[in-house]
This record gives C-alpha cells, sequence and structure tokens, in this order.
C-alpha cells in the first residue's frame, strides 16, 4: 500500500440552492476583482450573484470562451486576455473543462512557469490567487481534484497537470446548477463520474480510506442516474448522482483511474468525443478484461452496482459488467465505437496513443499491452 495523501478543499458547501450563499462567500475571502469562467448557458442562472458582486464594488471579468475540451493554445489565448485584468480571485462555474481551466488560470496568472513545464505529477509549485470551484454538471470531480487536463497542440495528446495548488480553496456544489443539462450531457458525465469511483476501487493501489468514497459513489449514481436522465427535474436524483461525482472526484487525487480513462484519452484526443461518453464505450469491455485479474474488486463493484451476490466471485463481477451496459441503454448512451463513427483503421493508432498514458495504465489491476489495447478497441467496436 502507498502513502496515503489527500488535499481536501479548504471549505465545501453542497446543498440545493446553496448558490445563493456564493456571494457571501465571495466576500468574506475580501477580494475585489474577480474572474468568472462560465459557459453561455449557465449567465442566466448566475444574474443574482453577478448584481450581488456588483452591488459591493466587486469587479467581474466574465469569460465564456471555453466551449470543449481544451487544448495548451485555449489556455493561452484565455491568459494572455485575462492577466490585464489582474484578478485576485477566480471563480469557475461550469463542467470540467471549465473548471480545469480556471485552476490552471489561477495558478498561471502569475508563475513564471510554462505550461508544458508543469505537466507532470508535483510540478506546479504555486498558487497565489484565490480560487472557487462549482461545478454545474455531475461527472468530472474536478472541483475537489488537483488534476487539470489540456490538449497538447503539439501532438494532439492529453497531458495531465497535477498538484496540490489546483485543490480550490473553496468549492460549492448546487445540485439545482444541473438540471438544466440535456439528457445526454447528464449521462455521459455521470457515467464518467460512476468511472472514477469504479477504477478507484478496482485500482492497484486502491486505499481503504477511497473505498469508501469510490463504493458509495457507485453505489448513488447506479441508483439515481437514469432518474436524473429521463427526469431531468426530479432534484433528488439530481442531489444523488452530484454526491456521486463529488465522492468519485475525492478518488481521484489519492488513487486516480486506471485503463478506462487511457483508452478513452485517443478517442477525446483523435476525433473529440466528449470524454463521458469515450470512457462508457469502454468501460464494460475493460471491465471484462480485468475481472480475471481482480475477482474480488469487481464481485465488490457489482454488489455497489446493485446486483445480488453469486456463489462465484467472478460470477457476481459478471453481474456487474451486465448492469453497467444495462445501465448504459437505459441512459440511451451509445454502446459500441462503430456507432459513434470511429473508423476500424483508427484502431491502431489509438491503441498506440494510449499505451503513452502510463501514469493511468500503471494502476490498472491488469496489464495491458499495445494488443490488449488492440483488442480491446476491436470488441468495443
Amino acid at each position: 500500500m502507498q502513502n496515503l495523501k489527500i488535499h481536501f478543499p479548504g471549505k465545501l458547501i453542497f446543498g440545493n440552492g446553496s448558490l445563493n450563499n456564493l456571494a457571501d462567500e465571495v466576500l468574506q475571502l475580501g477580494c475585489s476583482r474577480a474572474l468568472i469562467i462560465t459557459i453561455e448557458p449557465l449567465l442566466p442562472q448566475l444574474q443574482a450573484f453577478l448584481k450581488q458582486l456588483k452591488d459591493h464594488n466587486i469587479t467581474t471579468t466574465i469569460d465564456t470562451s471555453i466551449v470543449q475540451e481544451p487544448s495548451f493554445t485555449d489556455f493561452y489565448n484565455l491568459l494572455q486576455r485575462v492577466q490585464p485584468v489582474n484578478p485576485d480571485l477566480v471563480i469557475g462555474i461550469g463542467g470540467g473543462s471549465v473548471l480545469d481551466i480556471a485552476k490552471l488560470v489561477a495558478a498561471q496568472l502569475d508563475n513564471e512557469q510554462t505550461i508544458q513545464e508543469i505537466v507532470g505529477n508535483g510540478l506546479l509549485k504555486q498558487r497565489n490567487q484565490k480560487l472557487i470551484c462549482v461545478p454545474a454538471t455531475s461527472g468530472t470531480g474536478s472541483e475537489v481534484s488537483p488534476n487539470a487536463i489540456l490538449v497538447d497542440d503539439a501532438d494532439n495528446q492529453k497531458k495531465g497537470i497535477i498538484s496540490p495548488y489546483l485543490v480550490p480553496d473553496v468549492v460549492y456544489i448546487d445540485p439545482l446548477l444541473t438540471i438544466s443539462v440535456p439528457p445526454a450531457i447528464t449521462a455521459a458525465t455521470g457515467l464518467d463520474a460512476l468511472t472514477h469511483c469504479l477504477e478507484a476501487y478496482t485500482n492497484k493501489f486502491a486505499q481503504p480510506f477511497i473505498d469508501i468514497y469510490a463504493f458509495e459513489g457507485m453505489r448513488l449514481i447506479a441508483a439515481n442516474l437514469t432518474q436524473a436522465v429521463h427526469q431531468g427535474s426530479d432534484t433528488e436524483a439530481r442531489s444523488q448522482v452530484a454526491m456521486g461525482s463529488l465522492l468519485g472526484g475525492f478518488c481521484l487525487g489519492p488513487v486516480n483511474t486506471a485503463a478506462v480513462h487511457a483508452l478513452a484519452y485517443p478517442l477525446g484526443s483523435m476525433f473529440h468525443l466528449a470524454h463521458g461518453l469515450s470512457n462508457a464505450l469502454l468501460l464494460p469491455y475493460i471491465m471484462e478484461f480485468n475481472i480475471p485479474a481482480a475477482p474480488k474488486r469487481y464481485a465488490d463493484v457489482a454488489m455497489a452496482l446493485g446486483c445480488k451476490k453469486q456463489a462465484d466471485d467472478t460470477d457476481t463481477a459478471k453481474l456487474g459488467v451486465k448492469k453497467i451496459r444495462t445501465l448504459i441503454k437505459d441512459c440511451g448512451v451509445p454502446a459500441t465505437l462503430g456507432e459513434v463513427g470511429i473508423p476500424r483503421e483508427a484502431i491502431p493508432q489509438m491503441a498506440g496513443d494510449a499505451m503513452k498514458i502510463t501514469r493511468l495504465l500503471n494502476n490498472n489491476p491488469r496489464e495491458v499491452t499495445l494488443q490488449d489495447a488492440i483488442d480491446i478497441y476491436m470488441a468495443a467496436y
């Protein structure tokens, strides 16, 4: 067992309607110039918050330029635009891409390190600006993780930046913000959060403390995601999935993900598939691949998903794979690479790119070779 290291946010508020208290939080921080990174569709829901800041003479700059998984260039362009503003507070309100960018902007506003110099684990050395993150989807868990992901324009590969300085000072999770999220995005982000929990629980470096979060996260999401997808105004279902996503986010720093995420990355970088959808497409196939190496762990996964325990761990684990396939179908998510237009001839390059994601593949309970990666993609086709 490796040493357990957890960097929790300084303060976390969770609850329906909690966004109403965010302005008071900003006032308590004593900041006067706020940069708000968000997306256009959320602006109507933020008007009351923005008015409160204005009424208290807090200067606000709003950026809505991040509309897809961001690249190094996207980050640099945004940073150059906002540096003259010299904000003393950065607030990210949106999905994982928005939150990742907000975390990096807060760290890099006055940091002499380039983005290339901080790619990797523990290389970022500072963050001087205050940082608040508010997720508007239930998926990435970025609001509580030390991770941020960017696409490197030089090689079109997703690169991870991991540092305790990327963990926000304050996190507000208001599940009511997710009510406007469309069904397809609700499904994909929810399955992403489920994958965070599942890959942490079955990880080669799993930790008993994190197992508690991972198991409960799987249980909450599996029991409530379909309802959140089909009845988006169900505040109880939204709240339960949001809590599951939060628990998945806590898994990312101390343990992190494994082969599902590693093999999903090329789908995003090469074909611009949404991250959650990419994970969902591969999850059941990699579960099948991993079960022989960790049958007891995958049997526990099946139990968390609501399956009945069988006499044999492997049989129980297989029920978990069946449950995941049912959940994917019930949420209306595509089940094969062919359905989303991935060309079969791209599989060798995808496999080669996936094998470069060693920081995640090293966590997998079963070693993945290049041929294994090709076989998994073929099975998922």
